[in-house]
């Protein structure tokens, strides 16, 4: 799912400026959990996101991906050798991640971003192979088949998108620019496969852009249900005002107070992936974003997403009001204080700490993009960092989806964007596209 224009012939690592520039850094994991360079290669690959379904059971594969043509199945990658990779080479391990083809000669799908992973170097994918082939427990679950109906299920059409989408090849660092900029490219391209999520894509579902080199990289994309904001260097729509250590704090806590907070797809990277990484290997990512070009959505024209709104009590709307009343003169005040006022504050400030994020200067609620917020209200957010969870409860089963586009609505207006605006037809796709 990624075009990666060749940037030239490859360069053998020890022709670099620097091999640090490539090297693991396994100093970034928690103190309690010793990590092997593989395993680490491992994190930063997120390959627990779409292969773990259950944690007694790591990589044995199983979760759902939803495509417009029906679901297909993360595939078990632990050792087994009946229905595992236990019986892979690592000449077929390697030809997976940099060709999209297994063992058995089948093309993948490149839900599987394979279109990224041929970037990594070869010292990686046989670091990550010793992980899988001698860390990882074998557990014996069968595959399950894709619910994508025949003939659309052929495999031999991926041959020619990847022909059309695709070029293999290990990243090739640039002599002119820094070793932090050159690994943050070699991450963001390739193992963290950013781009999976934040880059627009074409009529095929690939995507327009593999590199800073290429118009709209990072500009930022709808997929799943979900939109994975704008991530430029462009100071309205994207990350032009945050500075690195608050790029680096997003991806290693999932917060900057005043700024965003991390859920859904984006949520799981900073849970399975990021928070475990190096704070050198973060800020080469930061230093890598810096440099991508800007874009502007056009949807903002003065005020980015992040400092939109400021504190209104909104207790004062339903003061001395009985309940029926205020759902009649005020709905979007009633359900706010009823379903939100307890953890976010009746004024939006939420907690001093930011563990109850300020609904004011906040990325979700101050963009026209209103698929991420509701996605929270109706789904909640389960999220791990270093020191603990992070809990919000879901509402689905308690709000209709009038309701939700009411409360949605009363919030952007209340504290965010005034100019954006869901109805309940829109909730109820965002409802039944699931978590």
């Amino acid at each position: 799912m990624r075009i990666s224009h060749a940037l030239g012939a490859a360069l053998a690592l020890g022709t670099l400026s620097s091999p640090a520039a490539f090297a693991a850094d396994t100093s970034g994991h928690k103190a309690s959990e010793p990590m092997s360079r593989g395993a680490y290669i491992a994190r930063t690959a997120d390959c627990t996101a779409c292969h773990t379904t259950n944690d007694n059971t790591p990589f044995a594969g199983g979760l759902a991906m939803p495509t417009p043509m029906g679901d297909i199945y993360s595939t078990n990658i632990t050792p087994d050798t009946k229905t595992g990779i236990g019986n892979y080479s690592l000449e077929d391990f390697t030809r997976v991640l940099r060709e999209g083809v297994n063992k058995q000669g089948d093309h993948l799908y490149p839900a599987m971003p394979y279109t990224a992973y041929t970037k990594m170097t070869d010292a990686d994918i046989k670091a990550l192979y010793d992980y899988f082939m001698n860390e990882v427990a074998p557990v014996e679950r069968a595959n399950k088949e894709s619910d994508i109906p025949w003939p659309l299920s052929m495999r031999w059409p991926l041959a020619a998108w990847n022909w059309m989408f695709m070029d293999k090849g290990v990243y090739e660092p640039q002599a002119d620019k820094s070793d932090a900029w050159n690994r943050g490219a070699y991450l963001v391209q390739g193992a963290t496969h950013c781009s999976t999520c934040h880059t627009p894509r074409g009529l095929a579902m690939q995507e327009k852009a593999s590199s800073e080199q290429e118009e709209g990289f990072l500009a930022g994309a709808d997929l799943g249900g979900w939109h994975a904001f704008n991530i430029t260097n462009d100071p309205i729509d994207g990350l032009g005002n945050w500075s690195d250590a608050e790029i680096v704090q997003y991806l290693k806590t999932g917060a900057v107070q005043g700024k965003a907070q991390a859920a859904g797809p984006m949520g799981e990277a900073v849970e399975h992936s990021f928070r475990f990484m190096s704070d050198s290997d973060l800020q080469a990512i930061a230093t890598y974003l810096r440099s991508v070009p800007a874009v502007n959505e056009g949807v903002s024209e003065e005020t980015s997403r992040f400092t939109q709104g400021e504190p209104t009590p909104v207790d004062v709307q339903v003061r001395g009001l009985d309940l029926d009343t205020a759902k009649k003169q005020a709905p979007g005040a009633s359900l706010y204080m009823g379903n939100c006022a307890t953890c976010h504050g009746a004024d939006g400030s939420g907690s001093p700490d930011g563990y109850y994020p300020s609904l004011y200067h906040n990325s979700v609620v101050g963009t026209t993009r209103l698929d991420n917020l509701t996605q929270v209200i109706l789904n909640g957010v389960h999220r791990e960092n270093n020191h603990g969870e992070l809990l919000m409860p879901a509402f689905k089963t308690q709000l209709s989806d009038e309701e939700v586009a009411t409360l949605v609505n009363f919030v952007t207006d209340t504290f965010g964007n005034p100019d954006a605006e869901i109805t309940a037809d829109e909730v109820k796709d965002i409802r039944d596209s699931g978590e």
